[in-house]
């Protein structure tokens, strides 16, 4: 990833905000219950959840899982990969924290400067990372795709517009700007919050004519009744939030299956 394309353009470039850094609605949520499949493993430099499709799977068919604040080790986040694995996809979340997510923080940790604090750090090490995947599991019929959740959406958008992959994802987003939509070169599906602080309706609704001027192929998801974070640590135990959460991740799928046929 190159600097011209770097998520940090996101808070050193004077392209409006249209969803901001990572807040105290991203520090909470539920942790959810379940055995993961998967492994990990160092890739590129940077410790990687890696969760294979179905022996029965002939495509080779990648999801680049860029995780919220809580990182790709999260139990969350190791059930949603495995979740997309299970449905034909070798999925590869790379821990672009570096150990230092969420529940390792200590007590005390100033939450207000650590997303900005731990943004360059990953930037940094994501070029490497994706040499590293292509090196090991690129081949002439590979099809990546790539899912953002909150902090991982300039990840995403930003694989948009150089041509890596075929199709992106993000679920409550953070750390885009307009310029993101401006330079949108993929099918992008956003899978959003109602009531996002994050990423506000008239935000939402201006990268959405961003991308009306500019005929992108794209498509919103809108779930009333839940607020950010819910696709990843939304309560189970609530039924609309329940739902939410399983209808976005349904619908990164069926969106992905599109794009790798």
């Amino acid at each position: 990833m190159s600097t011209g394309s770097s998520p940090l353009r996101t808070i050193t470039t004077m392209s409006p905000t249209l969803a901001s850094a990572p807040g105290g609605c991203c520090f909470t949520g539920v942790k959810h219950a379940g055995t993961p499949v998967g492994r990990i493993e160092e890739l590129g430099g940077i410790q990687t959840y890696i969760s294979d499709p179905p022996a029965s799977a002939t495509t080779q068919k990648v999801i680049l899982f860029l995780s919220d604040i809580w990182g790709s080790l999260f139990l969350n986040n190791k059930l949603i990969q495995d979740y997309f694995a299970s449905c034909g996809y070798l999925v590869l979340g790379p821990d672009y924290f570096f150990g230092d997510a969420v529940p390792n923080h200590p007590p005390g940790r100033d939450l207000a400067t650590w997303p900005l604090t731990a943004l360059k750090p990953a930037v940094d090490a994501f070029p490497a990372w994706l040499e590293a995947v292509k090196a090991k599991y690129g081949t002439e019929k590979t099809k990546y795709c790539a899912v953002g959740y909150c902090f991982g959406a300039p990840f995403v958008m930003d694989l948009c517009s150089d041509g890596t992959v075929v199709a992106g994802a993000l679920a409550h987003p953070a750390f885009i700007d307009e310029s993101h939509f401006e330079k949108l070169d993929r099918p992008l599906l956003l899978s959003c919050a109602e009531d996002d602080h994050l990423f506000p309706l008239a935000p939402r609704r201006r990268a959405e004519d961003i991308m009306i001027d500019r005929k992108c192929t794209y498509y919103f998801q809108i779930f009333s009744g839940v607020t950010h974070g819910f696709a990843v640590r939304g309560n189970p135990d609530v039924e609309i939030e329940r739902w939410a959460k399983e209808q976005s991740a349904k619908g990164i799928v069926e969106w992905f299956d599109r794009f790798t046929v």
